[in-house]
């Protein structure tokens, strides 16, 4: 996984010939806990020939629990099966499939592992009563350090084959008690037993069995790694890492394996040299891709979402053919290439109008599924809605149907709502070419403004022309250095200064007003006059909108971009625990300035007066095509009386 270790094939044969073993370990055994206790006492032992499956199960809240500790030892498959109707569904056989399959990579790991290790020579000797007494310490370290990786492997093959079928519904296990290392068998029936009792107690449906799981084989790997770091005789484990070819599964040590939830990902990627002009849209694409890759699985936390410099949501808004398309084909294939080296599972999602529906609920239905599956914390995730002007309706507009209307509430609530948790694994973009349609409070819950306006300078439009014609020519370039103004940080310095003031109109004369008062704007309470200044002018400039402006300034404060080097090599930094990647951030980030500030607020408000500007003359328009079709209505009917 990061290219230090040796990889070799777990055969498939190997782990195919531990299925008996496996299916042996789920079918039933006897197991008395250790270190763990059971739930609740045992349940009554069934008379023989009575099935095991519940044929019927009660509606009443409270009467449909289940025992979790069984008598006479534990019975995975009859516990999963007993979930249903008596009719084993797919997300069961899923479950079984994903369990048996990972008891038998384990066993196999375990096989293997024994054998470079020397322990399976030991097994032996002690089978046949010659261990020497000097060897006996190394035996049962050997044993305890097979024991480990086994329950590590279990969980970790688990995990990854059932991550497909996972949703946004999480489960809390707690912490995983009965991790036993006298040897392998023991500790696998340790842990299943744990397991059965964790699915009798929690697993009230499909998708929570499916969920709790998923989040017993978690915290049992952090349990396990956690006991690794001090245990011995793990070189042979820890040294080398092993792939199954046939799950694209990567065993490496004591890492998790990350799998993609959901099919691959289509999409014509562009590079960042395809993009041309949109100068501050791309780079703040570009440092928004790495700061996903900053998130942390184990804490569930990114440390920019702690720090306050995380887009959370941004909006995109240009003229028709500006290049919205061509940044998020940027974004997305940066954010797949920088997962797939990472191993990290990554996720994009597009809704658009086509998920509007005429059944009532349904389109609200289809934006939660939506978010639910973006915001999955168990993925680095990346959503867009392009022209959300027209998926999201805007509110007291009398054209928008209801389905637009729901979508407009749910994505207000997901946004910036009393529930919203922003953890750092996912950004939403909206994007649109009339951003004057979207409803004001949902456009003020973009955190940041992406002006996409395509490309400006005699410098850009030879640029464009050049990239879009290929090499298939031997036309000359002539007096032009060819993509030197698309140099990133040079663009960006430039565009950032033009916001030393405002740009739109209306906004302007604000400003003069406000510096012909109070001077150069270089304290909080002049800045803070300046804000109050165009709130009077547009009253939409609401304390929203100051927040909005705050997080981009912390954003500029962390106006850097991590390092490639970090991307093409996940040890140097995504590898790293959670507070050393906060450290190394912490130590990249610069003082907030007068200037930042100024920057920041001439860049926002300058959106919200053009995108009212724009309103405005929309609706001023519109009223003078009505009025004109009514004149001409009058005429044409006084002329057909006379």
């Amino acid at each position: 996984m990061t290219g230090a270790r040796d990889t070799m094939e777990l055969r498939e044969d190997t782990i195919r010939a531990q299925y008996d073993a496996a299916l042996g370990l789920l079918t039933g055994f006897d197991h008395a806990p250790r270190l763990a206790k059971a739930v609740d006492a045992p349940a009554p032992e069934r008379s023989a020939g009575i099935g095991t499956r519940p044929r019927f199960r009660s509606t009443v809240p409270g009467m449909a629990a289940r025992s979790t500790a069984r008598p006479g030892g534990v019975r995975l498959v009859e516990r999963v099966e007993g979930l249903g109707d008596g009719l084993i569904s797919p997300a069961q056989a899923s479950a079984l499939h994903a369990l048996r399959r990972g008891l038998a990579i384990s066993l196999a790991m375990g096989e293997t592992f024994a054998a470079q290790s020397g322990l399976a020579e030991l097994k032996k000797a002690n089978l046949e009563g010659r261990v020497p007494d000097l060897r006996r310490a190394e035996f049962t370290e050997l044993l305890a350090a097979e024991a480990l990786l086994t329950l590590y492997t279990f969980a970790n093959a688990t995990a990854f084959l059932l991550a497909p079928q996972l949703g946004s519904l999480t489960v809390e296990v707690g912490a995983v008690d009965e991790v036993l290392t006298d040897n392998a068998p023991l500790a696998l029936q340790g842990a299943l037993w744990e397991l059965d009792q964790d699915i009798g107690l929690l697993a009230t449906d499909e998708p929570r069995l499916t969920a709790v799981i998923a989040a017993f084989c978690e915290a049992l790997m952090a349990r396990v790694a956690l006991r690794a770091e001090t245990a011995p005789r793990l070189g042979a484990f820890t040294a080398s890492s092993w792939r199954v070819e046939a799950d694209k599964l990567a065993i490496s040590g004591f890492k998790p394996a990350r799998a993609a939830k959901g099919g691959a990902l289509t999409m014509q990627f562009k590079k960042p040299t395809d993009v041309v002009g949109n100068h501050i849209a791309k780079y703040q694409s570009l440092r928004l891709a790495k700061m996903l890759m900053a998130y942390d699985f184990e804490r569930k936390l990114n440390p920019f979402a702690e720090l306050g410099g995380f887009i959370f949501t941004f909006m995109g808004d240009g003229k028709p053919g500006t290049g919205k398309t061509t940044l998020i084909q940027m974004m997305a294939g940066l954010l797949n290439e920088y997962c797939k080296i990472a191993g990290y599972p990554f996720r994009y999602q597009n809704f658009s109008i086509d998920q509007i529906d005429s059944y009532q609920g349904k389109s609200g239905q289809n934006a939660k599924a939506f978010i639910d599956s973006v915001i999955d914390p168990s993925v680095i995730g990346f959503g867009t809605i392009d022209d959300i002007d027209q998926v999201a309706g805007k509110r007291g507009d009398r054209q928008s149907s209801a389905g637009q209307q729901e979508v407009t509430a749910v994505f207000m609530g997901a946004f910036a709502g009393a529930n919203t948790v922003v953890r750092g694994n996912c950004t939403f973009g909206m994007f649109s070419n009339y951003p004057e349609n979207v409803d004001d409070a949902l456009r003020q819950r973009a955190g940041a403004r992406f002006l996409v306006d395509g490309p400006q300078s005699r410098e850009d439009y030879i640029d464009i022309l050049a990239l879009l014609l290929g090499k298939n020519h031997g036309i000359p370039l002539g007096d032009h250095d060819l993509f030197a103004a698309q140099e990133i940080k040079r663009a960006v310095a430039a565009s950032f200064e033009g916001y030393a003031k405002p740009h739109e109109d209306g906004l302007l004369k604000v400003w003069d007003q406000v510096s012909r008062d109070l001077g150069s704007l270089d304290t909080l309470a002049k800045l803070g006059a300046y804000l109050k200044a165009i709130q009077q002018a547009d009253e939409r400039f609401t304390g929203r909108a100051i927040k909005n402006i705050t997080d981009a300034v912390k954003v500029r404060a962390m106006d850097f971009e991590l390092p490639d080097e970090w991307m093409e090599n996940p040890d140097l930094f995504l590898f790293k625990p959670y507070d050393d990647k906060l450290a190394m951030i912490k130590g990249l980030m610069q003082p907030i300035t007068v200037e930042m500030v100024i920057q920041e607020i001439n860049r926002y408000a300058d959106s919200e007066f053009r995108y009212a500007d724009k309103s405005d003359e929309v609706a001023i328009e519109t009223a003078v095509r009505d009025m004109r079709r009514m004149e001409e209505a009058k005429r044409r009917y006084l002329e057909g009386r006379g």
